[in-house]
């Protein structure tokens, strides 16, 4: 009987070490995140000496001023008194910058994760006068060159995420096939990316407000600002300029890329159709209609009774096909498709007086005449330059695109000219 028992615990010892496995330690190449103090990031919003363009994004116009946003890094400000003769004036340092707005003085733009208000009465003086901590989702800075490393931990308790630093890094796992934090660091990557990538303003309601171009995820209405991201629509009651209050934060649907004011309604560009909603209580904005259309990227203009939607495939945008849709909104809770154009990659778009003015990324910028939206006639092209975005004010077009800033004189359509060029890594002084 001792025998036996002894047998027992012998096989319950061999079940119990046999099972257990050497501790597997395997080292990786990881991109582990660059922190950036709260308090520090609060204090470094400030005026500098005029920069480069270096990697422009979101175009703003108010005042005979010019804004651009550099990239996750602040905005370029620009003396267009004289389109002819563009003249740099200084450079906000704002970190995670990508959107803007402006109502009288006061410049609205998103700093990662707070909104910050600064007052730009004077424009060789700017300072921050307000800020909302905190308020949009917790954003990632892409990662640049290529880099295919995952993504690290993060702890946002250490500060702002303001980039990456790529390391060696020693990880225990339990087996090697078992890794499921690559996993998830891949998905934080792609979320970052493409942050970096859905990319202005779509109209004001006042000469007190500026004018932005079509990728805006910042507009104003009145005395409310809005700002959108993937899901949300956030409603700021801006009536104490700075002191921007959140008064709504809605979920709106999934992918929302571009907000466009028109009249008294948003008009809002998603990966899946164009979604409307009204402003009749500008505090609390209501859901009017959609249309739909298959998965792309989709910024959205509107003049008189038509709405015009860029669809870019490709990349994270979904299908094959690239076109421009022309969208007869009379019916505002019907809205029907009434023409269909091909494009080759067409990002933003602008509209004045029944002018249509398309950027088609690397085939141009494109320009029709839309007296008749169901038939546009084409007018000219620009095929030398890479358009992303524009703003058509008062017979000046003003263009982004990936090589520079572009304006041309569209007084006569027909025989539009090139007013002044400021290239990429270019700086006034």
């Amino acid at each position: 009987m001792k025998t036996l028992k002894n047998l027992l615990l012998i096989s319950v010892l061999v079940l119990i070490f046999g099972g257990c496995q050497e501790e597997i330690t395997e080292t990786y190449m990881v991109n582990v995140p660059v922190y950036m103090d709260r308090q520090e990031f609060k204090k470094s919003v400030k005026i500098t000496e005029s920069e480069s363009i270096v990697e422009p994004g979101k175009i703003y116009f108010k005042d005979n001023l010019i804004f651009i946003n550099e990239a996750l890094k602040g905005i370029h400000v620009i003396d267009n008194q004289n389109p002819s003769e563009p003249v740099f004036l200084a450079f906000i340092n704002i970190p995670g910058n990508m959107d803007m707005a402006i109502k009288d003085s006061i410049l609205f733009a998103d700093s990662f994760i707070d909104l910050v208000a600064l007052n730009i009465s004077d424009i060789n003086n700017i300072e921050e006068v307000g800020r909302v901590d905190s308020i949009f989702p917790y954003t990632l800075p892409p990662l640049t060159g290529g880099n295919q490393f995952p993504i690290g931990d993060i702890d946002a308790t250490q500060g702002i995420v303001v980039g990456w630093e790529t390391k060696e890094v020693q990880v225990k796992v339990e087996s090697q096939n078992n890794f499921p934090f690559l996993q998830r660091w891949d998905f934080m990557a792609e979320d970052a990316m493409f942050t970096k990538t859905a990319n202005s303003i779509g109209g004001s309601n006042s000469m007190s407000v500026g004018v932005g171009g079509s990728m805006a995820r910042f507009t104003i209405f009145n005395n409310f600002l809005y700002t959108v991201d993937q899901y949300n629509l956030k409603t700021f009651d801006i009536d104490e300029l700075s002191q921007p209050l959140l008064v709504s934060d809605q979920g709106i649907g999934w992918g929302v890329e571009t907000v466009f004011l028109y009249q008294n309604k948003l008009f809002f560009g998603t990966q899946t159709g164009m979604i409307i909603y009204s402003l009749n209580n500008p505090s609390s904005p209501s859901y009017i209609s959609t249309y739909s259309h298959f998965k792309s990227c989709d910024p959205v203009v509107v003049e008189g009774n038509y709405a015009y939607v860029t669809l870019r495939a490709g990349n994270l945008c979904g299908e094959a096909t690239s076109q421009l849709d022309v969208i007869d909104v009379t019916d505002i809770l019907n809205p029907k498709h009434e023409e269909s154009y091909p494009m080759q990659e067409p990002y933003g778009l602008g509209i004045d007086n029944s002018t249509l003015f398309v950027c088609d990324g690397e085939a141009g910028l494109k320009v029709y005449n839309a007296n008749n939206p169901k038939d546009l006639v084409p007018i000219t092209v620009f095929p030398d330059v890479n358009a992303f975005d524009v703003i058509p004010f008062n017979g000046v077009l003003m263009m982004i695109g990936k090589d520079g800033l572009y304006q041309y004189d569209y007084t006569g359509p027909e025989n539009m000219s090139l007013l002044s060029y400021i290239a990429i890594n270019s700086q006034g002084q």
